[in-house]
């Protein structure tokens, strides 16, 4: 599951972004992966271990939520579940 959430874009400075990817692997685990940073410059990168998928979906959801209370907005979303269920 993967969503990308942006800014809008302002005159003179290029948007920034967020993007979060939930991913099994393969002995079980869960990984979520959050990216951020100014569209064309440096990103930042973060990878968190989970053990259950509830405990995975839920930080997932609460990152996306903290997000899109500061202003960023939903541009893609992709996976088996949505990610508004």
């Amino acid at each position: 599951m993967r969503i990308l959430l942006q800014t809008q874009p302002l005159a003179a400075e290029a948007p920034r972004y967020y993007q979060l990817q939930l991913q099994q692997d393969l002995l079980g685990g869960w990984t979520l992966t959050r990216e951020w940073g100014q569209q064309g410059g440096r990103a930042s990168l973060k990878r968190e271990v989970f053990l259950e998928r509830d405990d995975a979906l839920a930080a997932f959801e609460h990152a996306r939520d903290a997000q899109l209370k500061r202003g960023f907005r939903l541009m893609f979303s992709q996976g088996i579940d949505s990610p508004y269920s």
